[in-house]
C-alpha cells in the first residue's frame, strides 16, 4: 500500500542536485543550476529523476519519428508542461514548430540517426559469431554532430516556460556557450531557430569556417586567448562570468545546465529502441569524453531503460580521453581508490557522495594546455565527471586514455569505411581498438561506438 501511494504521488519527473540534494523552485523558468551552486567544495549538478512506476519506455515506434516527439514522456520539459495544463497535442505541436524552424535554418530537423552493425569493422577487429561492432552515426545530424540534441532539449524547456507564463518572450536574456566547434555551431542553429540571441566564447584557434557560420547565424562571437597565469579553459572562465552577469547557460556542460543532459539522452533512447526492436543486447558501449555530457546522457538513458524494464541490462560503458588531457581518468582513479575491491552499491554510493562533497580533490583543470588531433575532447575539466565516474563503476566499465597514433589510426579507419567523421568523432573507435588489443572486449561480444562529428574543412 505504501509503495502504491508513493507511485501515485511522486512526480513523474523532478530535478535534484546530485551534490547537495537541493531542488530548484518548481516555478523557476530557468532551473538549470542548483540553487546552492558555489556553496562549499561541492559538485553541484542538477539531475533529472523520473518516477519509473508512473512511466514506461516508448518501445513501439508509433507515428512520431522526431526524437523529441517520440521520447517526450521521458523529458522533464514535457512533464513540466503537463503539470502546467498543457495538452499532449499542444506539446507535440511545439516540438513540430521548433523542429521545422531548425530545418529552415540548417536544411533538416532532428530524426533518428543510423545504428547498425558494421561488417567491415567487425571482421577487421576479429569479432566472431554474434559479436561485432555497431556504429551510431551522428555525423548527419543537425549541425553535423550530436550536440544539437543537448541544446534542443534546453530550447524546449525555454519555450515551455514561456508557454506557461513563467517567462516573457519580450524580455529574453542572452544565451551563452563556450565551445571550440561543434557545440557552438549546434547552439547557434538551435538558438536561431528559436529566435534567441547567443553569445559564443571560442579559443583563438577555433575553426575559421565555423566562426564565420556562427556570425552568419546571428551569434556574437568572443575570442578568448589563454593567459598563462589563468588555470583552465579561458572560454569556460568567460562563460561563467557571463552566466553570473545574467546570461542563460545554453551549453552542453551539465554542471551549468542540468537540462542539457536529457536532450542528449535521446541518442541513448534511440540505441535502446533499436536493440529492443532487433532483440539484441549490447555488452559494451565506448564513448569519447570531453566535458562528459554525452557519456552522462548515454549512461542515464540506459539506466532509465533498465528501470522501466525496456531492457534487462545495460552495457559496460567505457570512456575515452587522450594523452593530451585526461582529467576524468585521474578522477576515476581517486574514486576507485576509496573502494577496496568489488564494491557493493552502498559502498559505491558512499564513495561517490564523498567525491561530490570534496570536488577539488577529484576534479581540477588540467595543468598544461591540452593538445591533440581530437580537439573536441580536450576540455581542461570533465564537467560531468561524477555522473560519468559513477556510471563506469556501476556498469563495470573503465576509462581509456589513447595515444595520438591510435587516434589517427581510428580516424583513418572510419574515413576508409566511408564515414565523414572527424578525429574527435572517431575517438571512441580509438578506445575500442585499445580495449580489443587488451582483451577487455572479447571476440564474441557486441560493442557500440559513436561517430559524433562530421569532418569539416
Amino acid at each position: 500500500a505504501l509503495w502504491f501511494l508513493r507511485a501515485v504521488t511522486e512526480p513523474a519527473s523532478r530535478l535534484v542536485c546530485s551534490g547537495c540534494g537541493s531542488s530548484p523552485d518548481v516555478d523557476d523558468p530557468y532551473p538549470f543550476r542548483c540553487p546552492r551552486v558555489g556553496e562549499g567544495d561541492v559538485d553541484h549538478v542538477l539531475v533529472k529523476i523520473l518516477g519509473p512506476a508512473r512511466l514506461s519506455f516508448p518501445v513501439s515506434p508509433g507515428p512520431e519519428t522526431e526524437p523529441f516527439a517520440r521520447y517526450r514522456s521521458l523529458l522533464h520539459s514535457y512533464h513540466r508542461a503537463m503539470s502546467g495544463g498543457v495538452a499532449d497535442e499542444d506539446f507535440l505541436a511545439l516540438v513540430g514548430r521548433l523542429d521545422a524552424a531548425v530545418a529552415a535554418v540548417d536544411g533538416h530537423g532532428f530524426a533518428a540517426t543510423p545504428f547498425e552493425r558494421n561488417e567491415h569493422l567487425s571482421r577487421d577487429l576479429g569479432f566472431e559469431g554474434a559479436g561485432g561492432v555497431w556504429v551510431k552515426d551522428e555525423t548527419g545530424n543537425v549541425a553535423g554532430s550530436h550536440k544539437g540534441r543537448h541544446l534542443m532539449g534546453v530550447l524546449l524547456h525555454l519555450e515551455v516556460a514561456q508557454l506557461l507564463g513563467l517567462s516573457s518572450p519580450e524580455h529574453r536574456p542572452d544565451l551563452a556557450i563556450a565551445s571550440c566547434g561543434n557545440a557552438a555551431l549546434a547552439a547557434a542553429v538551435v538558438a536561431a531557430a528559436g529566435g534567441w540571441h547567443l553569445r559564443v566564447f571560442v579559443p583563438v584557434d577555433a575553426n575559421a569556417g565555423i566562426v564565420a557560420r556562427l556570425s552568419d547565424l546571428g551569434a556574437s562571437v568572443i575570442v578568448c586567448p589563454r593567459p598563462p597565469e589563468v588555470a583552465g579553459d579561458p572560454t569556460y572562465v568567460r562563460l561563467r562570468q557571463e552566466i553570473d552577469a545574467g546570461a542563460l547557460p545554453f551549453t552542453c556542460q551539465g554542471n551549468e545546465n542540468g537540462l542539457a543532459i536529457e536532450g542528449g539522452q535521446t541518442l541513448g533512447y534511440e540505441i535502446v529502441s533499436d536493440l529492443v526492436a532487433s532483440r539484441t543486447d549490447l555488452d559494451h558501449l565506448v564513448v569519447q569524453v570531453g566535458g562528459g555530457a554525452l557519456a552522462s546522457s548515454c549512461m542515464q538513458a540506459f539506466a532509465e531503460a533498465v528501470q522501466m524494464g525496456a531492457v534487462g541490462r545495460g552495457p559496460r560503458i567505457h570512456t575515452v580521453q587522450t594523452l593530451g588531457a585526461h582529467p576524468l581518468e585521474r578522477a576515476h582513479q581517486r574514486v576507485e581508490g576509496l573502494l577496496s575491491g568489488p564494491a557493493s552499491a552502498p559502498d559505491l554510493d558512499r564513495a561517490l557522495q564523498d567525491a561530490a562533497s570534496h570536488r577539488s580533490a577529484y576534479m581540477w583543470p588540467w595543468e598544461s594546455e591540452p593538445k591533440s588531433i581530437a580537439t573536441g575532447i580536450l576540455d581542461d575539466e570533465t564537467y560531468d565527471w561524477l555522473a560519468v565516474v559513477g556510471g563506469m563503476l556501476r556498469s563495470g566499465g573503465r576509462p581509456v586514455v589513447v595515444s595520438e597514433e591510435r587516434l589517427a589510426e581510428a580516424h583513418a579507419l572510419g574515413t576508409e569505411l566511408g564515414f565523414c567523421v572527424d578525429a574527435t568523432g572517431s575517438s571512441g573507435l580509438a578506445g575500442l581498438l585499445d580495449l580489443r588489443a587488451e582483451g577487455v572486449v572479447k571476440p564474441h561480444e557486441r560493442v557500440a561506438v559513436l561517430f559524433t562529428g562530421t569532418e569539416r574543412p
